[in-house]
Formats: C-alpha cells, sequence, structure tokens
C-alpha cells in the first residue's frame, strides 16, 4: 500500500517537473508555425508585388510607340539590378530585415521606386545607363530609408515617420530623384521632340496600369501584422476607386474628352497617397484621400506638366511628378491629421529629408550617366535593338 502511494507521489513529482518544460516546448512550437505562416504570407505578397515591378510597371511605360522593346528590357534589367544589390546591402548591416523573404520585400520596395525614377527619363538612356542608375540609386535609396525610417544619423527618431506603404519614402522619393536626373541630362533636342503613342501601346499601358491596381494592395500590406492585414486591403481598393472614378470626371472636365494617359496614369494615384495611413485611416477617410490624389494627379498631367517642363527646362516622360511625386507628398502629408499620436516635426522633416536626398542625389545621378554616352535617338528602340524600325 505504501508502495503504491511512493510510486504515485513519484508521477506526479515527474509530471508537474515536466510540465514547464512541454509548456515551453508548446510555446516554442507555437512560435515556429506562427512564424512559418507570416513568411508564407508574406512570400505570396513577394509574388504579387514581383508582378507589380515587372508586369506592371513594365508594360505601363510601353506607351511610347517606337520604345516598348527598349521599355520591357530596361524594367527587366533595372529589377534584376536593383533587388541583389540591395539585400546584399541590407545584410551587410544596413537595415532592419530579421527575415529573407521581409528583406525581399524591403529590395522589391527599392527597385519599386528606382522604377518611378527611371520612368522620368525614359526613352533618354541607353541600356548600360539604365543598369548604372539602377547602381547609383539603391545606396542613395538606402540612405534615405535609413534615416528617414530607422533613425540614421539621429536626424529623425526611429519609428517618427508613419509610411507604412511608402508615400514618401517609395513614391515621392523615386519621383524626385528622377526629377533630379533629368533636369541635368534633359538635351535642347530631347526637349523639342514629341513622344509618339499609338492606340497599340495606349492598350498596353492601360494593361500594366490594371496589374498594379490589382495587386497595389499586397504592395501596401505586404510587411503590416496579420491583424492590420484586412483592414490596410480594403483601404488601399477604396483608394483606387475614388482616384479612378475622380480620374475620369477631371480628365473629362479640363479636355472635354477622355485621355487614356490619364485614366492609366492617374487612376493610380489613389494607391500612392494612401501608403503612409493605409494601416490607420478609416475606409471613409481612405476614399476621400484616394478622391483627392486622383484629382491633383490628373489635374497635374492635365495642367502642370507642361508649364513644369517650360520652367524647368525638363522632360518628365511618365509624369512621374504627377502620379507619384505629388500624391506621394499629399499622403505623407495627410498623416498629419490622421495619425492619433503622431509627432508632426518628425513627419515634416522625414518628407523635408526626402526631397532634398532625393534631388540632390538625382543631380549628381544625371552627371555621372552621360559618363557612358548619349542615346543617339531618343524614344527610338533602332539604335539598340535588331530588327526594330525607326
Amino acid at each position: 500500500m505504501r508502495l503504491h502511494r511512493n510510486l504515485k507521489m513519484l508521477a506526479m513529482f515527474i509530471f508537474f517537473a515536466g510540465l514547464p518544460m512541454l509548456t515551453s516546448a508548446a510555446e516554442e512550437a507555437g512560435s515556429t508555425l506562427a512564424s512559418g505562416v507570416i513568411d508564407d504570407q508574406q512570400y505570396n505578397r513577394a509574388i504579387h508585388i514581383m508582378a507589380m515591378l515587372l508586369i506592371g510597371f513594365g508594360f505601363l511605360m510601353v506607351f511610347v510607340r517606337k520604345y516598348g522593346r527598349s521599355a520591357l528590357t530596361a524594367t527587366f534589367l533595372l529589377v534584376s539590378t536593383s533587388l541583389p544589390l540591395y539585400m546584399l546591402i541590407n545584410k551587410s548591416g544596413m537595415g532592419d530585415a530579421d527575415s529573407e523573404i521581409r528583406r525581399l520585400i524591403l529590395a522589391e520596395f527599392g527597385a519599386a521606386s528606382l522604377l518611378i525614377a527611371a520612368g522620368a527619363v525614359l526613352g533618354r538612356l541607353k541600356m548600360q545607363q539604365y543598369v548604372l542608375l539602377g547602381l547609383l540609386f539603391v545606396p542613395f535609396y538606402m540612405l534615405n530609408e535609413w534615416i528617414v525610417l530607422n533613425g540614421g544619423l539621429g536626424l529623425i527618431k526611429a519609428g517618427g515617420v508613419v509610411d507604412t506603404g511608402g508615400s514618401i519614402v517609395i513614391h515621392a522619393f523615386g519621383a524626385i530623384f528622377g526629377l533630379g536626373v533629368a533636369i541635368t541630362m534633359t538635351t535642347k533636342q530631347e526637349f523639342e521632340k514629341t513622344i509618339e503613342t499609338d492606340s497599340t501601346s495606349d492598350r498596353y499601358s492601360m494593361l500594366g496600369s490594371m496589374m498594379l491596381w490589382i495587386f497595389w494592395p499586397s504592395f501596401c500590406a505586404a510587411l503590416v501584422t496579420p491583424a492590420q492585414m484586412p483592414h490596410t486591403v480594403v483601404n488601399v481598393i477604396l483608394a483606387l476607386c475614388g482616384s479612378t472614378l475622380t480620374t475620369y470626371l477631371v480628365s473629362v472636365s479640363i479636355r472635354k474628352k477622355i485621355s487614356i494617359a490619364d485614366i492609366a496614369n492617374a487612376a493610380l494615384a489613389g494607391g500612392v497617397a494612401i501608403g503612409s495611413t493605409c494601416a490607420d485611416a478609416s475606409h471613409t477617410m481612405a476614399v476621400i484621400i484616394g478622391i483627392m490624389a486622383g484629382g491633383l494627379s490628373t489635374f497635374g498631367f492635365a495642367v502642370i506638366q507642361s508649364k513644369q517642363q517650360k520652367l524647368m527646362k525638363l522632360i518628365d516622360t511618365c509624369g512621374v511628378t504627377n502620379l507619384h511625386g505629388l500624391p506621394g507628398l499629399m499622403g505623407g502629408l495627410a498623416a498629419l491629421p490622421i495619425i492619433k499620436g503622431l509627432h508632426m516635426e518628425s513627419q515634416l522633416m522625414g518628407i523635408l529629408i526626402t526631397i532634398v536626398i532625393a534631388f540632390a542625389t538625382g543631380m549628381i545621378t544625371g552627371k555621372v550617366l552621360p559618363l557612358l554616352g548619349r542615346k543617339v535617338e531618343a524614344y527610338d528602340d533602332a539604335d539598340e535593338f535588331l530588327d526594330a524600325e525607326s
């Protein structure tokens, strides 16, 4: 009897002694499972973003009638240059990526900003110059990202700038950098040459625009928490709907007929502008931001662009000022009234630093690129591609 009682007590002791180990093992397994699920979700969004980069941006930029082969090839080269370069620099210590998939997504964000910058000078670079553009752009982009988002140099407190979907550090930076390059590279001959389009190139451009529209929610929600993801996705879709409808209305009001260039570009402005606040804005505010961004972007394409070209003596081929620059800055400023507890000084400082670094480094890049020569015929495949008609 006593032996039975002793054995029972021994079994209870072993059970309770081992319980913390079992609990710890269960917690570790649960943490590993949760981490795996997050990585899997981020992988799916990373592939969506890759479709945006290659198909979305690529076909959006084929609107130039005789430059379609070059635009698609340049897109391939720019993405293939920027992704490994960003990941290499990030892994060396300049960044905060805690997983390989997160590092890939951050690299894709950098590639998106690079494609935006390249859009400003599309058609006026040789193929090797696009590669050089990528090699120069990525370190400058990462410098700004480090300062504005990660507290580099102590100018802004880490986390003080709210820019979840990159309105400031991706879109505005890329556009302003591109303008810096354009202002130092645009020749008189390029300034006077007409950029030709036709119905076929416009249709392919619309294909690219629609591809971007479809996957934009994955872009903005790529790194948000699982709990934030549904709200973020819905906000982005609502903002895009608002900008698309407004683009049509403003385009017809100003031009009296629909401009396919407005529809292909300004319809996306809602996705640009909602970026900073996509995880925090209410659905109503998301629609309002989209409407404002669509109107601002369309007005930019219809009115501001021609005045900008004359004033700044530059050609912004894809109109990145109007699609990414102005809506991106607007999105960064929209965080001021929307985000509760936001440090306004940090947000404004982040925007200002982005503008300064982007424009200054863009101008430097614009001085370096011509060292590889200049394209013989702007906006034409013929001087670099076999069987291309001039």
